[in-house]
């Protein structure tokens, strides 16, 4: 998707919606994507600060507003910390996207698994994302009575990973926390896992893997024929968010362009 298109479809006009770990790869694409959509984007970061001011200069670009915002989600005081100045910079928040998560990009074999690994994913991708549910959820309950949640998660539950098991696992546990969150906010707010299948994000193309003829396998068992690049899938992931989804939470919705399948 081009960045020269200012609007598509304004879904998001007059809302707020924040993106974590939006300095890079796909919560960077779905923060430009509501932006698009007539959003105003808050574009969270932990250590890509470079990312996160290319992100919303992106936005503020095509005419958009983006305030960005720091923060380690490993921590509950950080998290708590980030809620109090979204708050207080928005007033509401329509859409939280926790888009931020570790895959342990550098483990090629389970072999490998480290205490470090596995500590790191579960911090981020388990406790972070509750913690962020959580945090936001209370809020967008307690204060405003209504909001969307979209947790990003992955089509590894469906396969697993051999190359890093760890990632699956928390994965998983996404699945368990969004099912948990959309019980407990509901019917004000809704809690939905969005589950993009294999994109061709700066950090994929330079795995070894996939350097060395993964690709060409997925490409050959992919029914669309295709890796897309994250803009392709952006919106399909704010889709969640919209009225159109208004009757949907707990849910898990995949866009991989067939590879997975599953289903009844």
């Amino acid at each position: 998707m081009s960045d020269s298109a200012p609007q598509i479809y304004p879904r998001f006009a007059g809302k707020t919606v924040l993106v974590t770990g939006a300095g890079t790869g796909f919560g960077a694409e779905i923060a430009f994507r509501a932006a698009q959509e007539g959003a105003r984007v808050g574009v969270h970061y932990n250590s890509s600060k470079a990312g996160a001011e290319k992100t919303a200069e992106r936005i503020r670009a095509i005419g958009g507003e983006a305030s960005i915002f720091q923060a380690n989600i490993g921590t509950w005081a950080a998290i708590k910390h980030l809620a109090d100045e979204v708050w207080a910079e928005f007033g509401a928040l329509d859409v939280l996207v926790n888009n931020v998560g570790d895959v342990s990009s550098e483990q090629m074999s389970w072999r490998d698994l480290k205490q470090e690994d596995l500590d790191a994913v579960i911090d981020i991708d388990v406790k972070g994302t509750l913690l962020m549910c959580h945090e936001f959820g209370q809020r967008m309950l307690d204060i405003q009575a209504h909001g969307n949640i979209i947790n990003i998660g992955s089509t590894v539950i469906v396969r697993g990973s051999p190359r890093a098991p760890q990632y699956a696992a928390a994965k998983y546990g996404i699945v368990g926390i969004t099912k948990s969150y959309a019980k407990v906010l509901a019917p004000a707010v809704r809690v939905n896992t969005f589950a993009p299948g294999f994109m061709e994000t700066e950090r994929l193309l330079n795995r070894e893997d996939w350097k060395n003829g993964r690709r060409e396998v997925l490409l050959a068992q992919t029914p669309m024929g295709t890796i897309p690049l994250p803009a392709v899938v952006a919106g399909t992931a704010l889709w969640l968010a919209t009225e159109e989804a208004s009757h949907i939470t707990g849910g898990y919705l995949l866009a991989d362009g067939g590879f997975n399948m599953v289903g009844a």
